[in-house]
This record gives structure tokens, C-alpha cells and sequence, in this order.
């Protein structure tokens, strides 16, 4: 069985927009009620992943979910056509676009029954995401359905709060060999909640059946939290034996690196100091909402936002990083500004699943001809363009729903309806 990294993209579904849901999250708060472009968000993830796809990277998907959320809307005693506004909002949100949120992944090499783990993330904190793990389930278990290579858990319980990849790292030699598996939790975040506990981490390294040797749990930086890191891959990122972060991303670094350097002897740390790229310009730019990627020519490659190159301070680190010869050895640029504006870079549309791609459903792993053809989907039945009063229209719902429907029957996944 041969063991690759497979990126999972998120498709940006037809309902994306601007409504301004995410307490914590900056750029969110900041395109609040405007007019958002879901056609140009979907073809510009759609790129991402054809950009991927031309590095030699292997490459995967997951379809929007149902839009509007009737289920969720009924269980709260209401119609889209009678909610008030905000929980209209609530139940037509795109955001489950950001797979970076879908689940927890523990690959086969780090668990002790050989299989991969993955459990979905509760995402309780936020109304709008609350009601996603159904749908992320449902899809989690048609693509990873063989048990003898797969363990799809349900979400740990809503007490504690799950936000799932966006918050963890794995450093290895390779991605088929044993990891160490790094837990990034949260205890406050000044005027923001702290969406990710210790608990719900712990909860999943024990359904995963992790060693306890090469599992840690560390806190993320308040300071980075209150400054608009709402998960820890908008100041961290991780991949193979590098480590790249920002000097304020941990609440206790040094202990974290001791322990994590004596775990993992060969790590690779890439600092940013705050001297040089403030936290603010790191979140603005996500810097670290990246992709972290070892394409098959070995050079570890950092994928970031053009907004990380019109940022003068990110893009100066990254020339003089680069001219270094340091451990990131390249650095390419993708338009995901639909995403950016709502507040997920690169990474946030991304889940990381290690497996021979074999044992998934082939429907849900992508080449540039299916590209291709989910793209002449997408032209023809996205939205040009969306408002927030617009959300209750009868013809714009019509029209988002048979627009997912479309997609699904390009895939023959008409099992997700």
C-alpha cells in the first residue's frame, strides 16, 4: 500500500456569502453585508486545486452541503421563509467550503490498529457551522468507507468544543512513516472565543488510539487569539519535518519546541519574528493560512494568497527566507479572494488525509479533465452574485439547489442529496 498526502478541497457552494457570522474572525467581520461572487469563489477553488494537481500533488474533494439547512431550521421551529435574518443567514451559510474545519485525521502509521482515523469536528462554537457534521459525516463515510483501511467517527460530544484540523499538525520523515501528532488548544482569546478544547483533543487522540509518546497537547497564544487567529493555522502550519510559525502563535514556546525537538529530533523550525511581520499583518495577509506541501521534486513549497504578496513586510520575509536557502525552497501564489474575504485562506480549504488513494471513492479524487467538467457546471448554474437580504428569494434558493444538484449528478454522488 503506497501512503501519499491527498488534499481534500472543499468546492465553494452556491450560497456563499457575505453575512458576516464569525465572531473572532476579522476579515468576516470586515466584508460583512457585502456582495459576495460565488461562481468566480467556486472557479477560483477549482484553480487552487488544478495548481496542485500541475505540482504533482495528489488531489480530492468534498461537495457544499444542502442549502438551505430545512433540518436544522425545522429542529428550531421555523422556514427559511419565516426566520428572522440572522438565522436565515445561519442556515444558508457556504462555510462547510473550508474542509480545513471537516474533521481530525490520524493517519494509519500513527494509530494502533493500522487504520486512518477521522472524526468529524462538532464545530459548536459558531450557529452557522454548528449543523454542518451531519452532511461532513455522510460525505466522510462514502469516501472513506473501506473499514479495513478507514474509522470514521461521529463528533465528540457539544460540550466541548471541535474545530478539527485547523488545529492540529503532524511532524514526520515521511508521510508513510509514524508522526508526531500535535493537539493546538485554546483558553481565551480576549474579546473572542477560544473555539478549540483541550478535551475534544484528548477525546480524539483516544478514539484515534494514539501513543501517548508521540502525541502533544499545546496551548495556543491568547495574544494570537484576541489579534484574530480564531485557529491555529493562521499562525502555524506544519509539514514533514518543518514547523513554520509565528514567535506568538504558542502561549509557551519554548516548552512546546523543547518538548516537541525532543520528540521529533529533526525538526525543521521557521520562526517569523513579530519585528518583522506583525500579528496583524500575518493574519491580514495569512501568511500561514498556507499549504505546506513536499511536491515529488522534494522542494518544500509554501502556497499562499496573492494577499500575502501585496503585503510589503510577509512578501519581504518570504524573498529573504527564499534567497536563504532555507527549508521552504518555494513559494507559489493562488487567487482564493472570495475565500479570503469571508476569512478562509489556502489552507482553510483543505483537509490533509494520508492514504493510498486506491482505498477512496474514486468520485471524490479529481484530475484536470473532471475539473474541467465540474468547472462547465459551475459556469452554468453558480450564482454571479449574492446579498445578504437576497438570502430568502425564492428564485436565488431555487436556483442554489439545483445548482448543488448538478454538481452532484457531474460526480454521480446523487447519494449526497
Amino acid at each position: 500500500m503506497s501512503l501519499v498526502e491527498i488534499n481534500f478541497d472543499g468546492v465553494v457552494g452556491p450560497s456563499h456569502n457575505y453575512a458576516g457570522l464569525s465572531l473572532g474572525n476579522l476579515a468576516s467581520a470586515r466584508n460583512a453585508r457585502q456582495v459576495s461572487h460565488p461562481r468566480a469563489a467556486a472557479l477560483q477553488g477549482l484553480e487552487k486545486m488544478r495548481a496542485n494537481l500541475r505540482l504533482g500533488l495528489h488531489q480530492g474533494l468534498f461537495v457544499p452541503q444542502p442549502r438551505p439547512a430545512h433540518q436544522w431550521l425545522a429542529e428550531l421551529g421555523t422556514t427559511l421563509e419565516r426566520a428572522e435574518p440572522g438565522l436565515r443567514a445561519n442556515a444558508m451559510s457556504a462555510s462547510s467550503m473550508w474542509a480545513a474545519n471537516a474533521a481530525t485525521v490520524s493517519p494509519a502509521p500513527d494509530t494502533a490498529d493500522g487504520r486512518t482515523h477521522l472524526t468529524v469536528a462538532n464545530l459548536r462554537t459558531m450557529p452557522h457551522r454548528s449543523h454542518e457534521w451531519h452532511a461532513t459525516l455522510a460525505q466522510l463515510r462514502v469516501a472513506f468507507r473501506d473499514e479495513r483501511h478507514f474509522a470514521v467517527h461521529g463528533p465528540v460530544p457539544p460540550a466541548f468544543g471541535d474545530e478539527g484540523a485547523a488545529n492540529f499538525m503532524r511532524l514526520t520523515e515521511q508521510h508513510g512513516q509514524p508522526g508526531v501528532e500535535v493537539f493546538v488548544y485554546g483558553l481565551s482569546g480576549g474579546p473572542f472565543p477560544a473555539r478549540q478544547h483541550l478535551e475534544a483533543f484528548k477525546a480524539i487522540a483516544r478514539r484515534h488510539r494514539l501513543d501517548p509518546e508521540r502525541t502533544l497537547f499545546v496551548q495556543q497564544s491568547e495574544e494570537a487569539i484576541a489579534a484574530g487567529a480564531f485557529h491555529n493555522d493562521v499562525v502555524a502550519v506544519a509539514n514533514e519535518r518543518v514547523l513554520f510559525a509565528h514567535e506568538r502563535a504558542f502561549e509557551d514556546k519554548g516548552g512546546f519546541l523543547g518538548e516537541l525537538s525532543s520528540r521529533f529530533p529533526s525538526l525543521e523550525y521557521v520562526e517569523v519574528a513579530a519585528a518583522e511581520v506583525s500579528l496583524d499583518d500575518a493574519i491580514r495577509s495569512y501568511l500561514f493560512n498556507a499549504q505546506l506541501v513536499t511536491p515529488p521534486d522534494g522542494r518544500t513549497t509554501l502556497i499562499v494568497p496573492e494577499e500575502a504578496r501585496e503585503t510589503p513586510s510577509v512578501w519581504a520575509w518570504l524573498q529573504r527566507h527564499l534567497a536563504g536557502n532555507g527549508a521552504i525552497r518555494r513559494v507559489e501564489v493562488v487567487d482564493v479572494r472570495q475565500s479570503m474575504a469571508n476569512g478562509g485562506g489556502p489552507a482553510c480549504l483543505r483537509l490533509r488525509v494520508v492514504a493510498d488513494p486506491a482505498t477512496v471513492d474514486p468520485r471524490f479524487l479529481v484530475d484536470e479533465v473532471k475539473l474541467d467538467r465540474l468547472k462547465d457546471v459551475i459556469s452554468r448554474e453558480w450564482p454571479e452574485s449574492i446579498h445578504p437580504d437576497e438570502l430568502a428569494d425564492p428564485r436565488l434558493v431555487s436556483q442554489i439547489e439545483a445548482a448543488r444538484t448538478a454538481l452532484l449528478g457531474a460526480l454521480d454522488l446523487s447519494e449526497l442529496r
